[in-house]
């Protein structure tokens, strides 16, 4: 590619250019040097050069904010042009460093492409003056010096957001759309209200049904503001360029789904830069992200948050008929556990049910279909769901008190499992203890040949070290407290929430069910029965007394 550029400017090279390009940079790395590295700093230095030696026709460029490692900066670029075109007689800068901190590239420049163009290079105070290149003799030592101060700085620089990061602090330095920065305090985030409304209302049309495509047709249709056009007829600070700003794209609607902070958290090292010369974001595992709750109001509840992200992995698959199934990722066989799927009837929209997944797979031999009509199913659900919510409103602290008692007796068998398991696996670490000091004996008396002493004390020594780590999950489990007060309390909240539900929609299906487990259809005295089983989110299945 460089010598495609090389030739580029040999081919387009013209004479007659006369501009003295003066060039200047800082980037926010700079900044930490104070005022002496500053675009005024360098271009009151420049234009002093420039008038006592004499340069005439000056043209200024500058980059505000871009590492001496990236060359594709604005002003750098539309320089780079000029010279192509023949235009520029005289490039000077303040330094070396301000023209790049890469070596191979600022000497790829300084020493091949535009002494080619005939256009004299100056560095000012490095005394660099490609017209004397008996003077020049040092120049690629002070590039590589340039680099490897950008290669320090650039470490340095991660060492201290680390700290900060690892201390709960925003890296972030432009908030997510729907927060701002507190005026009295700039490390803290408070709500935007107008901006929030339209990240609840984007969360609400998914929990509806709508697609992330679809509901930013809406939003575009409806004439609201995207992110990009909001910052920028208020004046704020944003991240993302966008060739239309006015058009709400997919990715901007999944990216606030998706933003965890969103329910008043800080999320700290999602991404990282592969190197200091390479500024690409890559995406890290989520178990290198630091996750700190509560640093700021929520805009999102969590239980709404993880609604809609079960939502996004479960396949949203629209049917031929392009009609959502809105009990996506919800139904279960409760035979064999695998998913129900629907299967339509064009001819008879009544006929629509859903089927067992491993029985539709022809896999007949290990389930049945276990066949359940749609319009039944959601009849089914609707009544369930308006039964519980009008229990729970007419006997709270009946339902309080039931939903303590078995939970105490479903803990009370865990407990006592997790106990029992804990017991056992001690026991067998201890045994493995004494195994592997007899091992140790036997090898040191000459009883045990070498090869298989290494055998079996790596095979005990697995077994001990994933003992270990058993002793520690169930422990764990132990010690955990006991979430059943919230879960109740939340939920009934959520039943608080809904005055009427005459409908089943997307929303209230979501935030009120777990799981649905469909059995298998049976004959009883000549009609068809099939358990339905119904667990709710928070609190699990909900026996209502008869």
């Amino acid at each position: 590619m460089l010598g495609t550029q090389t030739a580029a400017w040999k081919t387009m090279k013209q004479s007659g250019g006369d501009i003295t390009a003066l060039y200047a940079r800082l980037s926010r790395d700079d900044e930490l040097e104070g005022d002496s590295n500053s675009i005024v700093h360098q271009r009151e230095i420049l234009s002093e050069y420039a008038r006592k030696h004499g340069f005439e026709n000056i043209r200024f460029y500058a980059d505000d904010g871009y590492s001496g490692t990236n060359f594709d900066r604005p002003d750098f670029q539309r320089m780079m042009a000029d010279a192509q075109a023949g235009l520029i007689k005289t490039i000077i800068v303040k330094d070396m460093s301000r023209f790049g901190r890469d070596y191979i590239m600022v000497g790829y420049y300084t020493e091949i492409l535009l002494p080619q163009a005939d256009i004299r290079f100056i560095a000012v105070n490095d005394g660099v003056d490609t017209d004397n290149q008996a003077d020049n003799d040092f120049t690629p030592f002070r590039n590589i010096i340039n680099e490897w101060y950008a290669k320090d700085t650039s470490k340095k620089i991660r060492s201290v957001l680390k700290a900060k990061g690892n201390a709960g602090k925003h890296l972030s330095v432009i908030p997510p759309f729907g927060y701002k920065k507190d005026p009295n305090d700039k490390e803290k985030w408070i709500i935007d209200e107008e901006a929030a409304q339209i990240v609840k209302k984007i969360f609400r049309m998914y929990l509806d049904g709508n697609t992330m495509g679809g509901i930013a047709r809406k939003l575009t249709e409806e004439g609201i503001e995207t992110p990009k056009l909001y910052a920028e007829n208020r004046g704020i600070k944003h991240y993302k360029a966008a060739t239309y700003p006015e058009i709400w794209s997919r990715i901007s609607v999944e990216y606030i789904l998706s933003n965890y902070e969103y329910t008043g958290s800080t999320v700290n090292f999602k991404t990282k830069r592969k190197s200091f010369k390479n500024k690409k974001q890559v995406i890290q595992d989520k178990e290198d992200w630091a996750v700190f709750e509560g640093t700021q109001e929520a805009i999102i509840d969590k239980e709404t948050f993880e609604t809609v992200q079960k939502m996004r992995g479960t396949k949203r698959a629209y049917t031929k008929f392009n009609e959502v199934n809105i009990f996506s990722g919800l139904l279960y066989c409760a035979d064999c556990g695998g998913k129900m799927t629907i299967r339509r009837r064009k001819e008879d929209r009544r006929k629509d049910a859903f089927i067992c997944s491993t029985y539709r797979k022809k896999k007949k031999n290990l389930c049945t279909e276990h066949a359940i009509k749609v319009n039944a199913l959601e009849q089914i659900v609707l009544a369930d769901i308006r039964k519980v919510c009008a229990y729970v409103r007419q006997y709270e602290e009946e339902f309080v008190e039931d939903f303590r008692q078995c939970s105490a007796k479903e803990s009370a068998r865990l407990q006592s499992s997790a106990r029992n398991e804990l017991k056992k696996t001690e026991n067998r670490l201890s045994e493995i203890e004494k195994i592997i000091v007899k091992l140790y004996e036997e090898k040191v008396c000459g009883t045990m040949p070498e090869e298989r002493f290494e055998l079996l004390a790596k095979n005990y020594e697995t077994e001990q070290t994933e003992l270990k780590e058993k002793v520690i999950r169930v422990k764990s489990s132990l010690t955990v407290a006991e979430e059943n007060d919230s879960s109740i309390a939340k939920f009934i909240s959520l039943v608080r929430s809904y005055t009427e539900v005459n409908e089943l929609t997307p929303e209230i299906l979501n935030s009120f069910i777990d799981k649905i487990y469909i059995g298998k259809p049976e004959r009883i005295n000549g009609q068809r029965v099939q358990e339905v089983k119904i667990v709710y989110k928070l609190v699990g299945a909900v026996n209502i007394p008869q």
